[in-house]
């Protein structure tokens, strides 16, 4: 068994080194630790400034519940319009989050059992006290308007 672990040592070491080399090199509040050669330039991007965030004029009905929800449940942290800014979490409307990498579900997951910060530097995610998944599913629809009004698609 000790063979085993030393043969496979210089292997985890080489990969680690690989993924740490590969992430974006400002790792601050304000930029995410992500692969760029995984998932692009556009995901190691700073932080939008709050106030660069485009509102659509007109919201879907789920996403106008959505907003409602939002402001309620995720914008102390989140920040106005999922634009981040508080120090307390990442925004939302950022490449990062786009629904390839970040599909639907994985706001259900973290909202409802919370989510161990692999991101950002904001720390842990706690799970959303009395938050349901249909209230869930209006805040992502809302936040997915928001990304696509911004670029995000």
């Amino acid at each position: 068994m000790f063979r085993k672990i030393m043969a496979i040592s210089p292997l985890f070491a080489a990969g680690l080194a690989t993924i740490l080399s590969a992430q974006s090199e400002d790792a601050g509040g304000d930029r995410p630790r992500v692969n760029t050669r995984m998932h692009g330039a556009a995901a190691g991007a700073s932080a939008p400034n709050p106030d660069s965030i485009v509102v659509p004029e007109t919201l879907s009905g789920p996403a106008y519940f959505g907003q409602i929800a939002f402001e309620d449940s995720c914008a102390s942290c989140h920040g106005e319009n999922g634009a981040g800014g508080t120090g307390k979490g990442p925004p939302l409307v950022h490449p990062i989050y786009e629904p390839g990498h970040h599909p639907d579900g994985a706001f259900l997951r973290a909202a409802t059992t919370g989510v161990q910060s692999h991101h950002w530097n904001f720390g842990d995610m706690p799970p959303v006290e009395g938050i349901t998944e249909d209230t869930v599913a209006l805040i992502a629809t809302y936040i997915r308007e928001l990304q696509r009004a911004n670029g995000i698609e």
